[in-house]
């Protein structure tokens, strides 16, 4: 039977007397507090305000499109009904503007951050990522981490110029860590911001310990548990994963994804109104966490899932990082790596006066890593297979009527 909590009558009459009252809560990131690179350029005006400007320059960029055909969990399926990654952050951010909402929190600043969270992920999900920093990683001693790139797309290499608060909440984002409670650490300077980002490609420890400096970038950071959790669920019993549909634990949050969200926000909001923090009981983080292992043993570790990563996927990323790592040492001009991506990049910032560097002369593996965080699925299958015609490795997607 499903379960869906409500807010205490308490609470509820409070914030309907906070709203009647108009009372502003002081933990709530202000517009006019927005920090950027470039302070002389995308002043806030009356109809698009200091956060609007990075919502809109975040959906506005190409690299956004290929949210639509990026894998969210399953890759390789032709079913219009599963999650990619375009419909992940739509469902982040609807998550942590209802939490924010509740709170009183800057909802401009969330849906920035949401919408901008995974703009640097790879295809092919995570799988991808890992795959994608070994290789990173052989060459160079270096990490890649989608968060990190998520930032790097938007800040360094298409140039922006998004607020300091926008790109911390992007690179704290870390949705695989789950917390009690979540309290900022504030900090107002690029200095600071810039120094955690490098910390996070020379060890892999630094990534874990980022804490967003606003609590609105706490709130987009659990959000994102929050929507993949269920809908994980909801997708693997759509494509047929299991025999039989897993008994799941439940516990305080239900097993649903529309109990999960339910339960998870009206939690939150209880304990989090009115204070500095976004915190939960101890029960329902009991089974937040519990949740979310169970996800990775029946779901994100399940062999028919994992299967076409190890055996192709991997190999296929590989071959395609060596030959696109060739081509950028060789500076040849007449390889897709410069036709699709380096010249591509060249005319998206061709106007940008503020670009001082020629991206042309960034380090090879960074290009190299660049382009293929910038793939989609697709993208990378078909180039695969334009790179490499008689190549060992190919993939099947599985159909519609494939299970007929």
């Amino acid at each position: 039977m499903l379960r869906y909590h409500n807010l205490s009558e308490e609470l509820q009459e409070r914030i309907l007397e906070d709203r009647k009252n108009h009372v502003v809560n002081p933990y709530a990131f202000r517009d006019e507090d927005i920090l950027r690179r470039n302070m002389e350029h995308d002043r806030p005006k009356l109809w698009r305000p200091a956060f609007v400007r990075d919502v809109e320059k975040i959906m506005h960029i190409p690299f956004y499109n290929r949210y639509a055909d990026k894998t969210q969990v399953f890759s390789l399926y032709k079913n219009d009904d599963i999650s990619r990654r375009s419909l992940h952050v739509q469902f982040v951010s609807r998550i942590a503007r209802n939490i924010g909402s509740m709170l009183g929190l800057n909802l401009d600043l969330i849906e920035a951050i949401s919408l901008g969270h995974d703009i640097g992920h790879t295809p092919f999900g995570h799988a991808g990522e890992r795959k994608l920093d070994a290789l990173y990683y052989e060459e160079t001693g270096r990490h890649f981490n989608h968060n990190i790139q998520s930032a790097r797309v938007l800040d360094q290499l298409l140039h922006q110029n998004i607020s300091l608060q926008t790109l911390d909440g992007i690179i704290c984002h870390n949705g695989e860590m789950e917390l009690q409670e979540y309290r900022p650490r504030p900090y107002s300077d690029f200095q600071e911001f810039d120094r955690r980002v490098e910390a996070c490609y020379l060890d892999r420890a630094a990534n874990k310990a980022l804490v967003p400096a606003t609590l609105e970038a706490c709130v987009m950071r659990v959000s994102d548990i929050i929507a993949y959790l269920g809908k994980d669920r909801q997708d693997a019993i759509r494509l047929n994963l299991f025999d039989e549909e897993p008994n799941y634990t439940g516990g305080k949050i239900g097993t649903t994804n529309a109990e999960i969200i339910n339960n998870m926000i009206v939690n939150l909001v209880e304990n989090s109104y009115g204070k500095p923090y976004l915190k939960m009981d101890p029960d329902y983080f009991e089974a937040f966490s519990n949740g979310k292992e169970e996800n990775y043993k029946m779901i994100y570790g399940n062999g028919a899932v994992d299967q076409v990563y190890r055996e192709q996927i991997d190999p296929m990323l590989e071959e395609v990082y060596q030959r696109l790592l060739t081509d950028a040492k060789a500076h040849d001009r007449n390889s897709v790596l410069y036709k699709h991506h380096i010249d591509y990049i060249r005319k998206l910032t061709q106007y940008n006066q503020s670009i001082t560097v020629n991206y042309e002369e960034t380090e090879p593996n960074m290009i190299v890593v660049d382009y293929i965080a910038s793939m989609t699925d697709d993208y990378f299958i078909d180039l695969y297979n334009y790179l490499f015609p008689k190549g060992r490795h190919q993939v099947n997607y599985i159909g519609y009527f494939d299970d007929l």
